[in-house]
């Protein structure tokens, strides 16, 4: 009997590799699911394409611009104020050029934690978070001005949210831990040198656009607001830039270790990521910030309208459904197979979403504390640079200080949220087998799979990995190990011989 099970397994296995290895022949780089003709294919090709490029030349362009704009400003301001004496750059730019500095230390500290012990680094972000957040709210109320108490009373709530969340998801830390060291345990060659590089990068261009804030506050019109918040965004889309670029460049790596056995060249990849796929990384890091708020906050209002039937919440499931559609269309790991298959974002977010919902991973993604884990680790940082900067500013120019505080949290969090790429979707390791199958065995019992379908869904997937020649993806893999185990009980359960 058991010589039948292993035999029926096998075949099960067999037809659904034939199965996709044709459907891949046909449709290289599309759905397999969703066949279809050669028209929609060029005309989506077509479509990708155009957007990439638009996006590419966006940020080109907005790059020039901002150049422009604060060398201007800077001289300006400079002019004006030799003869105003209104602002004092020697009080105001130290504080925030020193924050900028802590942003980049606070960056690479994480980072070395991170790889050297996830389980502290985890614990760490959860409590150090709302922690700091909390000092970050008593420094604001020490300023004592109407900005600096309103920025101040959302510090202090955010705190105790986040005190709250980290109670709450306590239970899970384990999962979690184990999640991030399976990630963590072999980071491709010369990531360190990347990550060192993107650090660089980022205190350099953070410094410029300081100095852009100051010129632009030294000028004194009405229209100081806009122009900052301007620099603001260019600051926030410039490190998700940096950040996706990163996450590409080592899903590429990681996949072609993991798939082929392949040690690829990290430089190479990165190289490759830049020709190749800089589109799609703009397009992505201008999408996913603005969808990933969109989600956020349908699930908190979710949460907070439970099965209330107040006028206040009767949209609540509207927009819960509405975002869970927008979502398709640009997340976070979609950044994957845009590394891995140099897909357009939008088809490769669509793609990979719709890979989670057919092998049933989408409670697992929305129960995943990575993301939190990296959130509250750019929180800690930008409430250690607010401290360092709003703490400075508060002794030698009080006048200065709120401004300089939030503009201290702004690029300590983005510079440490950016530098969080060697944590990312990757539920693999990639240097040898038992690495590679400890994250399925973790999905099976995170999806509370029985010991006997955990096992099967193990063994399955090591039958593919031995027997496939092409370089099929872990989420394939996963696929096609879930089907087979669903299709065998599906047997059993018509034939009890079987």
């Amino acid at each position: 009997m058991a010589r039948i099970k292993d035999s029926n397994t096998t075949q099960t296995i067999q037809v659904q590799i034939q199965a996709i290895d044709s459907q891949e022949h046909s449709l290289p780089s599309t759905n397999p699911i969703k066949v279809q003709g050669p028209n929609t294919q060029s005309e989506t090709r077509t479509a990708g394409l155009f957007f990439r490029k638009l996006f590419q030349n966006l940020f080109y362009l907005h790059i020039f611009l901002i150049t422009i704009l604060i060398i201007f400003f800077t001289i300006h301001g400079l002019l004006s104020t030799a003869h105003t004496h209104r602002f004092r750059p020697r009080k105001w730019y130290p504080p925030l050029l020193a924050s900028t500095a802590c942003a980049g230390i606070v960056a690479f500290s994480w980072q070395w934690i991170t790889h050297c012990n996830p389980a502290k680094a985890i614990k760490a972000a959860f409590w150090l978070g709302p922690l700091l957040t909390c000092g970050v709210g008593v420094l604001l109320v020490a300023i004592g001005s109407a900005g600096s108490l309103a920025a101040a009373a959302v510090a202090l709530v955010s705190a105790l949210i986040q005190s709250l969340y980290s109670c709450w998801v306590n239970p899970r830390f384990d999962h979690a831990i184990k999640v991030l060291s399976v990630s963590t345990a072999f980071p491709p060659a010369k990531t360190t040198f990347l990550v060192i590089l993107s650090i660089i990068t980022c205190t350099l261009y953070s410094s410029f656009l300081v100095v852009g804030i100051g010129g632009t506050t030294a000028t004194g019109t009405s229209l100081d607001v806009l122009f900052i918040l301007v620099i603001l965004l260019s600051l926030a889309w410039t490190m998700h830039v940096i950040k996706n670029t990163l996450q590409v460049t080592i899903s590429r790596v990681k996949y072609m270790n993991f798939a082929c056995g392949i040690d690829f060249d990290t430089r190479v990849a990165f190289c490759d990521t830049i020709k190749h796929s800089i589109g799609s990384v703009y397009v992505g890091s201008a999408l996913v910030p603005v969808l990933g708020l969109i989600r956020g906050s349908a699930r908190a209002m979710s949460l907070v309208s439970g099965d209330a039937d107040e006028f206040m919440f009767s949209c609540a499931n509207c927009y819960s459904g509405v975002a869970s559609r927008l979502v398709t269309y640009g997340n976070r790991w979609g950044f994957v197979h845009v590394g891995v298959y140099n897909k357009g974002f939008v088809q490769a977010s669509m793609d990979t979403w719709g890979i989670f919902g057919r092998v049933g991973l989408k409670p697992l993604i929305n129960s995943d504390l990575t993301s939190s884990f990296c959130f509250l680790c750019g929180v800690a940082g930008g409430a250690v640079c607010t401290l360092v900067g709003g703490s400075w500013t508060l002794v030698v120019h009080k006048a200065y200080a709120t401004e300089v505080s939030i503009y201290a949290f702004l690029i300590g969090y983005f510079m440490v949220r950016s530098e969080h790429v060697s944590i990312t979707k990757n539920y693999s390791n990639v240097k040898n087998l038992k690495k590679r199958l400890t994250s399925i065995l973790m999905l099976s019992c995170r999806l509370g799979l029985p010991w006997r379908g955990r096992k099967l869904v193990f063994l399955h997937t090591l039958l593919l990995m031995q027997r496939t020649q092409r370089a099929l993806g872990l989420a394939r893999l996963s696929q096609i190990a879930f089907k087979s185990y669903s299709d065998i009980e599906l047997s059993r359960s018509r034939n009890p011989i079987y």
